[in-house]
């Protein structure tokens, strides 16, 4: 078979896939992408409210009761049995209780919206005026592995394309130095992993890329120090060649499009990654709003810093986990589990919003705040609460939203949503809208079938659309 001649410098980056530190080779990095780049910069269906995403994503599912949703009657009702008029509640623990667990939070309506925040999340309480709450959001999955799925794919079954995916598959990227989408996690492991941020059937070259949580997010940025120029060039000759062999053997092959996609950007981001994942640069007030100070709220601070600087660097979507491995998940010691979270994300969380407000970015950045369902009004044992998809909070800030409004209700317990109720594909619809699509029309076309991220359903909440 014939292996190509490298005509030019151009054409050996594009055919050996990048590089990994041959500073001799640096002219070869440009911003502008390659023929045929499925990451170019596309044109949305309409003009976009949103040019980019961060999801903060509370894994595990956050108590609305406790957060958002007060329900007084709950509180009044504490220790008595559900009213039969509700019927037979299916719970993934199988515990059957019926119990009802008061709240013991203490809210408060803030700002010009009076919008309902708990007492566990005084930072967040002070953006009030920035977010839109849906309060009667429902999902189809009982279980984490479902449920986070759901939320990312859209699907309670591995093997979709991911929310991420979607937006750069359809809007493409905006720098052509650094991934267009981003996943920062904490310490744990993520439901389900890289199936949460993964392409399913489309190209692999969509999928998110994971930083490594701490201080260093990106290894191997640096050419190690006995690689020379000529040594790296000719190492990176050999792979190209035996890349493009393989590649004509076998042309459907994303995976290795999507590998040799990696190693060009891989190149480029030498040059680029280390200036943006460095926060030595930010002023001592801005590090000290985004909690890098306090031992509670450094960590997620840090990713949440991280993300605006991301999206201020033309990265499309970026989702930041607090708590992977569902530590959200309060069966038990709902006030322990939840008062430390709530302290872990609550000051970040307002941060970012000031942040990305006074910086002029939240109109083109929507802000998503929510884990993959809410919790029971009922208790599981004495102090917890069982996993609620029939009902539940989920927020959206900047980006085209309708700001400081409520839309949708629950019942008097928080149990099930009762008026503008919004299932996850209706959530995904609405951020589809906003970022310029119609989710209908944005489509991949899979055995035969033209596949969207919203299935054969998804209605736009049009009332949360500024």
């Amino acid at each position: 078979m014939h292996v190509p001649a490298f005509g030019s410098r151009r054409e050996f980056l594009h055919l050996a896939g990048g590089g990994f530190g041959a500073l001799a080779m640096s002219a070869l990095a440009a911003d502008a992408a390659p023929i045929n780049d499925p990451l170019t910069p596309k044109v949305p269906h309409f003009a976009a409210k949103a040019k980019s995403v961060i999801f903060l994503f509370m894994e595990g599912g956050p108590s609305h009761v406790d957060l958002f949703d007060p329900k007084p009657e709950l509180t009044k009702r504490h220790g008595q049995k559900l009213p039969d008029s509700f019927g037979r509640v299916i719970t993934p623990m199988g515990t059957g209780g019926n119990t009802l667990l008061g709240s013991k939070r203490k809210f408060a309506k803030h700002g010009k919206s009076g919008l309902d925040v708990s007492d566990w999340l005084p930072q967040m309480a002070t953006t009030a005026d920035n977010w839109c709450l849906m309060r009667a959001c429902w999902a189809d999955g009982l279980n984490h592995v479902g449920s986070v799925c759901q939320m990312n794919t859209g699907s309670v079954l591995a093997g979709k394309p991911s929310l991420g995916s979607w937006a750069i598959y359809g809007l493409g990227s905006d720098n052509r130095n650094m991934p267009g989408f981003v996943v920062l996690t904490d310490n744990g492991e993520v439901t389900g992993g890289a199936r949460n941020w993964g392409t399913g059937f489309m190209p692999a070259t969509y999928q998110g890329t994971l930083f490594r949580n701490g201080a260093n997010p990106i290894l191997n940025l640096a050419t190690p120090a006995n690689v020379t120029a000529d040594r790296q060039k000719h190492k990176l000759e050999l792979i190209g060649q035996l890349n493009e062999i393989h590649k004509r053997q076998r042309p459907h092959d994303s995976e290795l499009d999507a590998r040799q996609a990696a190693y060009e950007l891989a190149f480029r981001m030498q040059s680029t990654a280390p200036e943006t994942v460095d926060l030595s640069a930010e002023d001592a007030a801005t590090k000290e709003m985004y909690g890098l100070n306090r031992k509670e709220t450094a960590d997620f601070g840090h990713r949440c810093l991280l993300a605006r600087r991301l999206v201020e660097r033309g990265v499309r979507f970026v989702q930041v986990y607090c708590g992977a491995g569902s530590q959200w998940d309060a069966h038990s010691d709902i006030e322990g589990n939840h008062t430390r979270l709530c302290t872990r994300a609550d000051q970040p969380t307002a941060a970012l919003i000031k942040d990305l407000k006074r910086r002029g970015l939240l109109d083109s950045t929507l802000v998503i705040w929510g884990g993959e369902f809410g919790r029971t009004p009922m208790s599981e044992g004495a102090s917890g609460r069982d996993h609620n998809p029939f009902g539940f909070s989920m927020l959206m800030a900047g980006g085209g939203v309708k700001a400081g409004t409520t839309h949708g209700t629950t019942d008097d317990f928080g149990l099930r949503g009762v008026d503008g109720k919004a299932h996850v594909s209706d959530f995904h619809a609405t951020i589809m809208h906003l970022l310029g699509f119609d989710h209908e029309h944005l489509t991949y076309k899979h055995n035969g079938l033209d596949a969207r991220l919203t299935g054969t359903g998804g209605h736009v909440v049009k009332e949360v659309i500024a």
